[in-house]
């Protein structure tokens, strides 16, 4: 099935799933995806917006988000590296990702907007160019992970370890920085 430029608004998908199709152009505002499956689905354009999506686990197997925006959205515990990487492309605003996994996923120029984003995975993600804007990152993990031109200059929370990672051009402030160096066990005096 297709939807094109519908707008799905205040539904309950926990007791009617979401059918199986292609959303194109479409809207979701205040829906509830919770514990739900969107197992091969494919969202083109779409925007989700004050939804809950939270806890739907291995129930993203194979989704498809295209130039996909979320907006206040509650998505915790994703595993965004069971979706279809095929065009995979998203932003993120004032949504709470927390314990969400981007393990190997390829999603460079990613804006995450005034969000939570606490112990998510980045591990071997291609985060290429993206902003991190306003954004909590405590205890997220970023190991072999691709950050060259990634934008953290407002972020707070991030502790990662510089060696581990290619930072190359990745922008970064004062004092949230000095977390960088934690590995060492350096005292920095002001």
């Amino acid at each position: 099935m297709e939807f094109f430029q519908k707008t799905f608004g205040e539904i309950n998908y926990t007791k009617a799933p979401l059918k199986h199709g292609v959303y194109e152009s479409c809207h979701f505002l205040n829906c509830d995806f919770s514990g739900t499956s969107l197992s091969g689905i494919r969202f083109v354009d779409c925007e989700f917006t004050e939804s809950n999506l939270s806890n739907l686990n291995l129930n993203l197997d194979q989704t498809g988000f295209q130039d996909t925006v979320f907006k206040h959205c509650k998505m915790l515990g994703l595993r965004f590296d069971h979706c279809n990487k095929f065009g995979i492309s998203f932003s993120f605003e004032k949504c709470t990702l927390d314990h969400s996994s981007f393990y190997q996923c390829k999603i460079p120029g990613t804006h995450f907007r005034n969000s939570q984003l606490q112990e998510v995975d980045f591990t071997e993600a291609d985060l290429t160019g993206a902003v991190f804007e306003n954004t909590d990152l405590i205890r997220a993990i970023f190991e072999n992970t691709l950050l060259e031109r990634a934008d953290f200059t407002t972020a707070s929370g991030y502790a990662f370890d510089p060696e581990k990672n290619r930072i190359l051009k990745a922008q970064f402030s004062m004092p949230a920085v000095i977390r960088l160096l934690e590995k060492y066990g350096i005292d920095i005096k002001p």
